[in-house]
């Protein structure tokens, strides 16, 4: 039944799924039931929506109580943090699968009782770092549904800011990700430091700005020899690969699924990091030859981006993926993984950096220009995979046919020289024939030559996809860190907030900006590598596949030189 109700606040829709609504101005409520802090009504001008439940009062008769106060409840109210309010699952809400249901539904025998990731499945944001799960009436609920979220961060001194004399304002929009990702409360100082932190990573100055320090134990993993397997006796199937880093030198064996399960640890713990994509899923056909090879190309490039990365390439669980062999030690490091307490904002706390002083102005700015350069070269990306991906088409079905029809006509000639014997020449007709042969292996040629270099372009292309898709949540945490300095200390130059709490807002904020900065000169590194690589490998296999039709004529063009 509707309810009316009454407005204490002012409050700014920032996306669709919100309606704006001023102070005492008065309001239909659907239900009092809030959702995660938020309610669902109708304001004067018809508009409905969503806005916070803490910044209304729902009116009754003098029957019953004056008003329901959402003030207290523990989201959407004005001094608290609602995306840190972790609400009770909901039954009712389901999530689609994996589309390698064959591949995902236990943890092999390792970890028969464990399912591969505890939280629910949503779409990725625009980096590819997943959207929070959703249970509102709109929209969302009906668009979320098949990858994995970045779970909430549950908050764990919610009172902290409220007893502060100012406090600066807080980001509404709890869908923004620099509120889930908990960068807000970071920067705002509500991220308690722990008694002792076992993990540190080190950001240094280099001679193109911040940078992470080396892995001071650098090292590099084979993927090999994907093998079809069976369990149950035969019942289930699956793919595992051959692991072997360069450190230990000894072989384990992983799924998909185990890879699956690393990644999104990943995506839990690390913030300011673009993680590479995993390789897709395909519904069907997951044992073909042909998707089992390009699974392998793509698993091993994402391999050597994790191994070269300083920070990846150093996290316990990342370790422990690639080391260890014993049944009960894996299962104890994978649920040491899980219970890990410095994941998301708590990673920044592990960050140690440099004593340099950098202008917050000139961190923008080039903030600015990476994220000019990242949108252009995504564009650029994305139009060499079309044309790529074209050209193999092409190799496989129209280049193929044109050289076979070619040399069908070829032969077509040397056959009709046959029908008067006494003015043919064999010599003569056995050359066209075998030109015409000679054109149909080429054609042949053509449809084999991705293997050896488009594919890889492809795989390198679709790699830098995934990164680049990244940036821009992780460019947004760091410009939502700087409108908080920016208001920090506008409201101490006011007088309505120490300089004190304005000059830690600023410290944490370098925090954010090294490691972005960090990230992005890593980023930068790579692609040069990567590209160097990739160009290198094509031209030289265009080269030896030309050689190689080169030979085919020249040998056939001998077979007239005695004619």
């Amino acid at each position: 039944m509707a309810l009316k109700a009454r407005a204490l606040y002012n409050f700014q829709s920032e996306n669709k799924e919100e309606i704006s609504i001023q102070e005492n101005e008065e309001l239909v409520i659907f239900s009092e039931n809030s959702l995660d802090g938020w309610l669902q009504g109708k304001n004067s001008r018809g508009e409905t929506g969503l806005f916070p439940a803490s910044y209304v009062e729902i009116l009754r008769s003098r029957a019953g109580s004056s008003y329901t106060d959402y003030s207290n409840s523990p989201a959407g109210s004005p001094g608290h943090d609602s995306s840190f309010y972790v609400a009770p699952t909901n039954p009712s809400i389901s999530y689609q699968g994996s589309f390698e249901d064959d591949d995902d539904d236990d943890w092999d025998d390792w970890d028969d009782a464990c399912t591969v990731v505890e939280e629910p499945r949503s779409p990725p944001g625009t980096n590819g770092h997943p959207s929070p799960t959703l249970q509102y009436p709109t929209a969302y609920s009906h668009q979320h549904a098949g990858h994995r979220p970045k779970p909430a961060l549950e908050r764990q001194d919610s009172m902290s800011s409220s007893k502060r004399g100012s406090v600066v304002g807080r980001n509404l929009n709890r869908f923004s990700c620099f509120v889930r990702s908990g960068v807000e409360a970071f920067i705002l100082g509500d991220v308690p430091l722990m008694s002792k932190i076992a993990e540190v990573y080190y950001i240094e100055m280099g001679s193109k700005g911040p940078q992470w320090r080396a892995n001071p134990h650098p090292f590099i993993c084979s993927v090999e020899d994907p093998t079809k397997q069976t369990k149950f006796k035969g019942i289930k199937s699956y793919i595992s690969y051959k692991l072997t880093p360069s450190n230990i030198n000894s072989p384990v064996y992983r799924r998909y699924k185990h890879f699956d399960w690393l990644y999104n640890r990943l995506l839990h713990k690390f913030t300011v990091i673009s993680v590479p994509h995993l390789p897709e899923k395909q519904a069907t056909g997951r044992f073909e030859e042909d998707f089992i090879e390009k699974r392998k190309r793509r698993l091993i490039l994402w391999m050597d981006h994790m191994t070269s990365h300083p920070v990846l390439s150093q996290y316990e669980g990342f370790q422990h993926f690639l080391c260890c062999r014993d049944e009960k030690q894996w299962k104890l490091g994978k649920r040491r993984a899980e219970k890990d307490e410095m994941v998301g904002a708590s990673f920044l706390l592990t960050l140690q950096i440099p004593t340099e002083h950098q202008d917050l102005q000139d961190v923008e700015d080039r903030v600015d220009a990476f994220k000019a350069f990242s949108k252009k070269m995504d564009d650029s990306v994305l139009q060499l995979t079309n044309v790529a991906s074209e050209l193999v088409r092409k190799h496989a079905g129209g280049f193929r046919k044109e050289f076979q029809k070619l040399g069908n006509a070829f032969q077509a000639i040397s056959h009709s020289f046959h029908m008067d014997p006494p003015y043919s020449s064999d010599a003569l007709n056995n050359a066209i024939s075998h030109t015409g042969k000679t054109y149909e292996t080429v054609g042949e040629m053509f449809a084999e030559q991705p293997k050896n270099d488009l594919f890889l372009m492809l795989d390198t292309l679709s790699l830098y996809q995934g990164l680049l898709s990244n940036f821009p949540d992780i460019i947004h945490l760091q410009k939502g860190a700087f409108a908080k300095v920016k208001e920090s200390q506008r409201m101490s130059d006011e007088g309505r907030m120490d300089q004190d709490e304005a000059d830690g807002i600023r410290k944490r904020c370098r925090v954010v900006g090294f490691a972005l900065q960090a990230e992005m000169n890593h980023f930068h590194e790579r692609r040069v590598a990567d590209f160097k690589r990739m160009m290198q490998s094509y031209l030289k296999q265009q080269i030896i596949f030309y050689q190689r039709v080169s030979q085919q004529l020249e040998k056939t063009l001998r077979m007239y030189d005695n004619l």
